[in-house]
């Protein structure tokens, strides 16, 4: 049986995704009646229907359902491999890194502010919660500063640093007037929610992940305090954050039993230049003397 081609699977997906042809065909560029033998061609090469074109209007079979679901990974997988490709090329392509705002971006001024005068090529990527592993996956940034949890695969890392997390509470909390917290004496109380976490990322945020209690959905720090601020939430930060963030509306207590913020500089397996490993040696060297996790 041929195997289907690229292009193939990337219109397919196009009209998977959008379940209409002239849509799909105005956002591929092409005129719909090639796409719509482009997907005749590709149900044939694979002898099943992948649309199911009865209805008024078009929607996936089963055997599409699991195209696209299959399909996607080795899409992306080529995006990827394309752009760290064309990186490698480069004769000067200088050094992408990436983190989010915050604690991360805190080190990365000082590594960058280092580096800059001998890679005056090297570029920094302010990027949101949760997307920094993927960036670097993808081919988007050469390294990357991310904290726990995150998915490793594809990855080289170095841990640079923990540090204790602690509870941030509204003024004239009752668990304000404790000097130490435990889990348990968060029961109850909403947790804000990360926009786009995934569900080891919540449990992680959240002081009792067995029974949490949802609370608003934040953007970034500045939100997520605010949120604690209005009396919406009780939220875990990083030490660190804390001690830069002194409020007159918040308070911060020790909690003696949650897992401690794991900071790590990663980069995608098997890369090796000399821009990076400056970039990790720096960060290294930036982190030490942090407040370690007890």
């Amino acid at each position: 049986m041929p195997e289907p081609e690229i292009r193939e699977l990337r219109y397919f997906r196009a009209v998977a995704e959008d379940l209409n042809i002239t849509r799909a065909a105005e956002r591929l560029g092409i005129a719909q009646p090639p796409l719509s033998r482009a997907m005749r061609q590709l149900e044939h090469r694979l002898g099943v229907d992948l649309f199911d074109r009865s209805g008024q209007r078009l929607e996936l079979t089963d055997a599409g359902e699991t195209l696209l679901k299959e399909s996607g990974p080795v899409l992306d997988a080529l995006d990827s491999a394309v752009r760290r490709t064309q990186r490698a090329g480069q004769s000067s392509r200088g050094l992408v890194v990436t983190a989010k705002p915050g604690v991360a971006t805190e080190l990365l001024h000082r590594i960058v502010s280092e580096l800059r005068g001998e890679f005056p090529g090297i570029e920094v990527v302010v990027s949101g919660f949760g997307e920094q592993a993927d960036m670097v996956r993808d081919g988007r940034a050469d390294v990357a500063l991310v904290s726990r949890p995150f998915d490793d695969p594809g990855l080289e890392m170095e841990e640079l640093y923990t540090e204790p997390r602690v509870a941030a509470l509204p003024v004239g909390h009752e668990l304000a007037e404790r000097d130490v917290l435990h889990a348990e004496d968060l029961a109850g109380i909403p947790a804000p929610r990360w926009s786009r976490s995934n569900v080891a990322e919540r449990n992680y945020w959240s002081a009792r992940p067995d029974d949490p209690v949802e609370g608003p959905i934040v953007q970034d720090s500045s939100q997520l305090l605010e949120v604690v601020a209005f009396g919406q939430a009780v939220a875990l930060v990083p030490q660190s954050m804390a001690e830069r963030n002194i409020r007159p509306d918040v308070v911060y207590r020790p909690v003696a039993d949650v897992e401690a913020y794991r900071m790590f500089v990663v980069w995608p397996a098997g890369s090796r230049s000399k821009e990076l490993a400056r970039f990790v040696e720096a960060a290294i060297r930036h982190s030490t003397g942090r407040p370690t996790a007890p």
